[in-house]
């Protein structure tokens, strides 16, 4: 017998707020029925209006709080409610650090049916603001301005930023540059819908010293105005040393294509992490927050356990910062990365670092760590940082079979973590701990740091200390 759904859409219902959603929305219910409400946070009453019903679930937006959560707080940001960019501005950061263990918590063990892995308290930053050294914001028109922000949430509407709360300054000096210079030379903007138009996005780097990298993404292979736009870049940004253009002419959400040009200046900006320095190409991978990626990577440290005669491989290596953070305590470490420019700044950056023990190789790590096996190579360490998306069950029977000791695995899902833990425990690899580190305050994001022992070794060790008591 079917279940009605209690609720209708575009009617208003007071819902009793329970737990944050992986989005950071509230998750409510009426009458036994769940309700997803952004803005609303555990504990609160509200009333929301229903803007889709689906057979299990509806969603709606906030109309009043009738009962507020103690940990809501007044959001710095006067576009907030209509940028996409942050989802927690609203919640206490303290309380945002417990949300967020708890998400780790939820999905490590209904997804993952990890039910006796502990997870750590997050460990928060020391200030939640204006720590994103990186920021790619689309460019657009409306109203007949020219407007460079974030997407309104679940939307491609623009919302025009000037000054955003979570990216680096530098980064908004560049945003309020740029869609000036843009305004004032009638550059064409790109229209998403017509595929009309030029300037599709602007990416913006600032290294240690406050260097400035901009990368302009165009939907044609030439710049209009290019010498013009690059002299009042430099005219307005004293402390710009790299000017990029980025070619992406296809049809789709993909921000960087693969061709770049240097307009002007150095190819690379230079950032720093602990004693490491890193030479940061325009479409490498680095970590948004570099504060926190120096927590993570100590953690990352920790977990791999190394004493100085080990042989660790790192899969998806990016500019070989995790790798380079262990060469420190390793015999030899592999860094492998199917992104060749990523792989050049990696081997750039250990020449620089005086790093001579780790090897960077170009490849899809399902293809190279076999050929590795094959070599003669046994990695006593495994430690991969995947995509979003996770690993596929092949590369992670890929990982079991060279049987290293341990597995540290860096995640920015904890869904997908969930998943991979799943798979790794019938792969003969039990997770014992997780870190979660919260490397994006004030979004809903959390990243993750997970170590795994081979089981065998476990049991090894669990037979030693009953022996030992037995004595």
């Amino acid at each position: 017998m079917k279940h009605k759904v209690p609720v209708e859409k575009g009617k208003s219902y007071e819902i009793e707020i329970r737990t944050l959603g992986t989005s950071g929305e509230g998750v409510g219910r009426y009458e036994e029925f769940t309700v997803f409400v952004p803005g609303a946070l555990p504990g609160e009453s509200v009333e929301a209006a229903v803007d889709e019903v689906k057979k299990t679930y509806a969603r709606g937006h906030l109309v009043k709080v009738l009962r507020a959560s103690r940990d809501r707080v007044t959001p710095i940001c006067p576009i907030y409610e209509q940028c996409g960019g942050c989802q927690l501005q609203h919640l206490d950061y303290m309380a945002q650090l417990k949300a967020k263990r708890q998400q780790v918590i939820d999905a490590v063990t209904r997804i993952g049916g990890q039910k006796d892995l502990f997870v750590e308290p997050t460990l928060g930053a020391e200030s939640p603001w204006n720590y994103r050294n990186k920021m790619q914001f689309p460019i657009g028109h409306s109203k007949g301005k020219t407007v460079i922000g974030c997407f309104a949430q679940g939307t491609h509407e623009i919302i025009d930023t000037r000054d955003c709360h979570i990216q680096k300054e530098g980064n908004n000096e560049i945003v309020n540059a740029v869609r000036d210079i843009i305004t004032e030379l009638r550059i064409p903007v790109y229209n998403e819908d017509r595929h009309t138009g030029v300037l599709r996005h602007v990416v913006g780097r600032v290294g240690e010293k406050g260097e400035l990298m901009v990368v302009i993404v165009t939907a044609t292979k030439q710049l209009p105005r290019e010498k013009e736009f690059v002299k009042a870049l430099r005219k307005r940004l004293p402390h710009v040393v790299s000017i990029h253009q980025n070619i992406q002419t296809y049809r789709n959400n993909v921000i960087m294509g693969r061709e770049t040009n240097l307009l002007w200046g150095k190819p690379t900006i230079l950032d720093r992490i602990g004693r490491l320095t890193f030479h940061i190409s325009p479409r490498s991978f680095f970590q948004v927050n570099t504060k926190q990626a120096e927590v993570l990577y100590n953690k990352a440290l920790e977990f791999a356990n190394l004493k100085g005669e080990e042989t660790v491989i790192d899969a998806y290596c990016g500019t070989g910062t995790i790798t380079l953070f262990l060469a420190q305590k390793a015999r030899e470490v592999y860094g492998i990365e199917i992104v060749k420019p990523a792989i050049l700044d990696a081997q750039k950056n250990a020449r620089d670092n005086n790093v001579r023990n780790a090897e960077f190789i170009v490849g899809d790590a399902t293809e190279v760590m076999p050929r590795l096996y094959k070599q003669g190579v046994r990695a006593d360490v495994v430690v991969v940082d995947p995509p979003r998306a996770g690993c596929t069950e092949t590369v992670l029977k890929t990982f079991a079979n060279m049987q290293p000791d341990r597995i540290v695995y860096v995640s920015c899902n904890p869904a997908s973590l969930a998943r991979d833990l799943a798979v790794l425990e019938q792969l003969g690899y039990k997770a014992k701990k997780v870190q979660p580190v919260d490397m994006f305050p004030m979004t809903s994001h959390v990243e993750c740091c997970t170590k795994l022992v081979r089981a065998d070794l476990l049991e090894k060790e669990k037979a030693g200390k009953a022996k030992k008591t037995e004595e």
